[in-house]
C-alpha cells in the first residue's frame, strides 16, 4: 500500500485532541498549562488528562477527526506511534508533540522545539514531515535508535519500568528452577549473528561489543547498521539496510532509550519508508 506523500505547504487540521500524559503533569504543572493555553488560543482543541496508559489509548481511539497532540516525554510520544501502528491508522495520522519532563531527547533528534510555547505553535503551525519507522516482526516500533545489549537507563532504578520491580517480587519464587542463559547486558560481549539485507556481517563465532540501528534520513528507506567487534583492532563495521535480522542466544534490546525488549532469539526490523507522520517547524 502506498503511503501518504509528505504534504507540505499544505494546512494541517485545526481540530486538535491534546493528550497530557499524567507524568508531564506531575513533573512540570507550569509548561503543561503553558503549552494548552497556547494550542486553545489556536485552535479548537479538547483537552484529555488520562489517569495512565489505559486511558491514554481510550483517548487516542476515540480522536475522530482532531489531530493528536501528545503531551509528555518520549515514552509518550513513542506510546501513541506504537498504538495507530497496531491499529493501522498510523499512515492517515499527522501528530505533533510537545515536550514535557525529563526524558526527551528523542523529540529533540527529530526536529521538535524543546520550549513549551515554541512547540505549541509548531503543533499549530508546523509542516507535517514524513519520517521513516523501524518495525520488527512482533509489530513493535523504533522511531530513532535501537540498541543490542541495550545501554544502562539513563534515568537509572527509578525510571525501570513497573513491571520490572514486580518481576523482582517473585525472584525467590522461581529461584529454584533451572536458569536458562543469561541475556547478554551492557558491556559484556554478546555472540549474535547480524545479517543486514540478507548478508551476514558478524557470526556467532565473532563477539561483538554492540550492534546500534537507526534510520538513515527522512524518506530514504534504509537505515544505519553499526556492528562493533571484541576482536582489536577491528573496526565498527557500517553499512546501509533495508532490514536487519539479529539472532543468537538471548538477548536484550533497547529501543529509543525508554523500553527493552526481549529476551529473544532472533528479532529482525525492517525499515518503512515515510510510515508516519510528525508536525515540524
Amino acid at each position: 500500500m502506498d503511503l501518504p506523500s509528505d504534504r507540505t505547504g499544505q494546512e494541517l487540521s485545526r481540530q486538535l485532541l491534546v493528550i497530557v500524559d499524567p507524568l508531564a503533569r506531575r513533573a512540570d504543572g507550569e509548561s503543561v498549562r503553558i503549552a494548552k493555553d497556547v494550542l486553545c488560543a489556536g485552535a479548537t482543541a479538547k483537552v484529555c488528562l488520562p489517569d495512565g496508559p489505559e486511558d491514554f489509548a481510550k483517548a487516542l481511539a476515540k480522536r475522530g477527526a482532531r489531530r493528536p497532540v501528545v503531551v509528555g516525554d518520549d515514552r509518550a510520544l513513542l506510546r501513541a506511534v506504537s498504538l495507530l501502528h497496531r491499529e493501522r491508522e498510523l499512515a492517515g495520522a499527522v501528530l505533533s508533540m510537545v515536550p514535557v519532563g525529563t526524558g526527551v531527547a528523542l523529540a529533540r533528534s527529530l526536529g521538535v522545539p524543546q520550549g513549551a510555547v515554541a512547540a505549541a505553535r509548531a503543533a499549530l503551525d508546523g509542516t507535517e514531515r514524513r519520517l521513516d519507522l523501524l518495525v520488527d516482526d512482533s509489530d513493535g516500533v523504533v522511531l530513532g535508535d535501537l540498541r543490542i545489549p541495550p545501554v544502562a537507563h539513563p534515568e537509572g532504578a527509578a525510571g525501570a519500568h513497573p513491571w520490572l520491580r514486580t518481576c523482582r517480587s517473585l525472584v525467590r519464587g522461581i529461584a529454584a528452577r533451572p536458569a536458562r542463559p543469561a541475556p547478554a547486558q551492557g558491556g559484556v560481549p554478546a555472540r549474535l549473528r547480524v545479517e543486514a539485507d540478507g548478508v551476514t556481517l558478524v557470526d556467532l563465532d565473532q563477539p561483538v561489543e554492540g550492534v546500534s540501528v537507526t534510520p538513515a534520513g527522512i524518506g530514504s528507506g534504509l537505515a544505519r547498521v553499526e556492528v562493533r567487534p571484541v576482536a582489536s583492532p577491528a573496526e565498527p563495521l557500517r553499512v546501509a539496510a533495508r532490514s536487519v535480522c539479529v539472532s543468537g542466544s538471548d538477548f536484550r534490546y533497547r529501543a529509543d532509550a525508554v523500553t527493552i525488549g526481549g529476551p529473544v532469539r532472533k528479532r529482525t526490523w525492517t525499515v518503512r519508508v515515510g510510515a508516519w507522520g510528525l508536525a515540524l517547524p
